[in-house]
């Protein structure tokens, strides 16, 4: 598995598992949970994305008491903080927001420690941007975090150009990632700039929702039947193929692969089998975009 370098002593495995759906099975015991990390780190895949959000609140927690201590030792874990609903811990709130103040992120940071049982965060993300951010309260949140020895680095989730800019102008703290979405459905980020801004200046993002939210995998289009042609001709499924477009472009894309079939996880890495040249490549963009490239 080839992996990313974020900063001069941090990398993560280029394909990267996301927790968002751990607690939405009836099995979230820590030996069921174990086993789907397990199947990651088999494939060298040993990067887990979490957020304070997911399930619940919960979903950090469910992973925590899965950790061992080897298990710990093999992992770099990100989280997230900022959405607050009235789910869990927040049931009070009254309605969903987003909060970017110093006070929500450094108890965030300590509760997300505390539920996962971990001394350290990899990488912590502001979740979505918020329009009531004020950027030197935030920047130097996120500077404090890491200066205290609970987060080794920080990085952002959904933020357009100018929102990264805004942030990275108060945070002394170098964003090292953009957690955006993108799929073969969602490609807009190939054109509006995401992901040329983030090229140009060597930073590698990661992907959400590689699979379109699962539909890549069950809806049959023009675009799945072509997958499928992908997809025999490599003897992988549409997964697999899903991935590999996303690998192919020379941002050094990480995506985040979230699912509960362990079957599926034991499958992430079949995405290095799919030979995608750029005739390939482009096959499945016109695909899904429906039309022929200008």
């Amino acid at each position: 598995m080839e992996r990313n370098n974020l900063t001069s002593d941090l990398s993560f495995s280029r394909i990267v598992y996301g927790m968002w759906r751990l607690g939405d099975v009836e099995d979230t015991s820590p030996a069921h949970v174990q086993a789907k990390i397990e199947a990651c780190l088999e494939q060298g895949i040993t990067t887990m994305d979490q957020a304070d959000i997911y399930g619940g609140y919960m979903a950090e927690e469910i992973m925590g008491a899965a950790l061992t201590p080897t298990i710990k030792d093999q992992i770099e874990v990100v989280t997230k903080c900022d959405i607050l609903i009235p789910e869990g811990r927040y049931a009070d709130v009254g309605g969903k927001y987003y909060d970017t103040s110093r006070e929500h992120i450094l108890a965030s940071v300590d509760h997300s420690l505390r539920l996962m049982g971990i001394d350290k965060i990899d990488l912590l993300l502001v979740h979505r941007p918020d329009p009531l951010m004020d950027h030197h309260e935030t920047g130097a949140a996120l500077d404090e975090v890491i200066a205290s020895g609970k987060v080794r680095s920080v990085g952002v989730s959904n933020f357009k150009l100018h929102d990264w800019n805004l942030l990275q102008s108060a945070t002394e703290a170098k964003l090292v990632t953009n957690q955006i979405e993108l799929s073969l459905t969602a490609n807009e980020a190939l054109t509006n700039g995401d992901m040329a801004y983030l090229q140009e200046r060597g930073i590698a993002p990661m992907a959400w929702s590689p699979l379109g939210g699962g539909a890549l995998m069950t809806e049959s289009t023009p675009l799945t039947a072509v997958m499928d042609e992908v997809a025999n001709a490599n003897s992988v499924d549409r997964a697999a193929v899903a991935v590999a477009w996303i690998l192919a472009h020379p941002a050094n894309v990480m995506p985040v692969m979230g699912t509960n079939n362990i079957n599926r996880i034991k499958g992430f890495s079949d995405a290095l089998k799919v030979k995608m040249d750029r005739p390939t490549w482009f096959k499945l963009y016109e695909a899904a975009l429906g039309h022929e490239v200008p």
